[in-house]
């Protein structure tokens, strides 16, 4: 892949200094991190990595193979899990030798150059229901057909393929709540208990991603003080088991569905979760905070859950804010970082769990100078424009803090001039 337009950046990191000249990492975080590269104006991945060591961040999970991304990790001594998109799956179910490329190009070319590869993920999240099924018939073929290609790579033994999935795959019937009644969902059980089977066999991980956050986001019902670790809530009580918050009743329904399916000891990786800080009410920086210092503390003593109780593998999500995530599921999908689009901390955080510490930002980011479009009130027709011209902005930026809805949004922008709109060009900046 050709390397990345200058013009596409916002900034530009300074001269990049090697991996082999930065001091050594700190002592091992107990989690790994998501990193995610939606957004308009990308950090140098050499920054980030050299960021990820200083916060002794030692894994990371990619939503693809980009060598603009990938090849800043040689010799980093940070573990990788790359992946094929969604948009790649038909084709490597299709034809095996699409798998091979795949594997040609991004795992044996990327591990004789250094990097510490030891996952491959097939899609992400393929069967959520909003997909309408879209992946169900090709997800499992283009899983198989990467393990063999690995496999005949020679790398099977010591890069697992996986299939990250949400935790909608699994639940618990409304009159039994509670982690002993969960299963694969009916529609998919057949498929998940072939899949989990295959990986099981394969000695590679199930990789779920659970979302506390998103239990308060679908049910206004649901009780808040279930989504955090500090015990300010009910417990829910099954088989002599207590639970008093949510990602320990969820991640045992999980547990439990695996089972049903036949694989009661598989290993368990929990690819994502983390807590928004904008885009809803529950989306702010005190949730955020609370979430991730209980969180933190309870991986620090890994204590695990009641049906699986130890250290847990889990990639908080996300690394880094992305202007240029889909808004379908929320405005908050674009304020899931730990750190601002220009990798400042959003807030006091320490990965150890422990509370002594804090983030280390990016370092040496620059800036552009800053210039501001001015919007003629005085213009014929204004406001004619408006409407198209806020929907290319925002497809560009991030509009949430004007509002929860467009018609906010667009009112927000007709009263005030402190956003303004260039007519004669596509020029469109935001003072907040």
């Amino acid at each position: 892949m050709a390397p990345r337009p200058a013009a596409a950046a916002v900034f530009v990191v300074g001269a990049v200094v090697a991996l082999l000249l930065l001091p050594p990492p700190a002592a091992a975080a107990p989690v790994g991190v998501n990193w995610g590269t939606m957004m308009s104006h990308p950090i140098h991945p050499s920054a980030v990595v050299e960021m990820l060591r200083a916060n002794g961040v030692d894994r990371v999970k990619l939503f693809d193979a980009d060598p603009w991304t990938v090849a800043a990790l040689a010799g980093s001594g940070v573990q990788a899990m790359l992946a094929a998109p969604n948009d790649q799956v038909a084709s490597l179910a299709r034809d095996p030798h699409r798998a091979r490329d795949w594997v040609r190009h991004n795992v044996t070319a990327n591990v004789n150059a250094g990097v510490d590869v030891r996952y491959v993920a097939v899609g992400n999240e393929p069967f959520l229901k909003s997909y309408n099924g879209s992946f169900i018939n090709i997800t499992f073929p283009a899983l198989k057909n990467m393990q063999r290609a690995l496999d005949e790579a020679g790398f099977g033994q010591r890069i697992k393929v996986v299939v990250p999935l949400n935790a909608d795959i699994y639940s618990s019937p409304e009159n039994k709540p509670v982690p002993s009644a969960g299963s694969f969902r009916k529609d998919i059980n057949t498929l998940m208990v072939d899949i989990v089977n295959y990986l099981h066999a394969n000695d590679a991980p199930f990789v779920v991603n659970i979302y506390p956050f998103l239990s308060l986001y679908h049910n206004p019902s649901f009780p808040l003080n279930f989504s955090f670790f500090d015990g300010a809530t009910k417990p829910v009580y099954d088989q002599g088991m207590v639970y008093t918050n949510v990602f320990d009743a969820n991640f045992d329904t999980l547990v439990w569905s695996l089972r049903k399916a036949g694989v009661p000891d598989m290993r368990i990786i929990v690819g994502e979760v983390g807590w928004p800080t904008d885009g809803d009410k529950n989306a702010n920086i005190k949730y955020a905070q609370r979430f991730y210092n209980g969180f933190l503390r309870k991986m620090a003593k890994n204590i695990g859950t009641s049906l699986r109780p130890g250290r847990m593998e889990v990639y908080l999500f996300a690394l880094i804010d992305e202007n240029q995530k889909s808004v379908l599921p929320g405005r908050f999908e674009r304020h899931w970082g730990l750190f601002t689009y220009d990798g400042k901390p959003k807030f006091s955080m320490d990965l150890s769990g422990n509370g002594k510490g804090n983030l280390a930002e990016v370092k040496g980011v620059q800036y552009l100078p800053s210039h501001w479009c001015v919007f003629n009130k005085d213009t014929k027709d204004k406001y004619k424009d408006l409407p198209a011209s806020v929907n290319y902005a925002c497809s560009n930026a991030d509009c949430t803090p004007l509002g929860m809805s467009g018609l906010v949004l667009l009112e927000a922008l007709q009263r005030s001039q402190q956003q303004m709109l260039h007519k004669e060009g596509a020029c469109f900046q935001y003072m907040f």
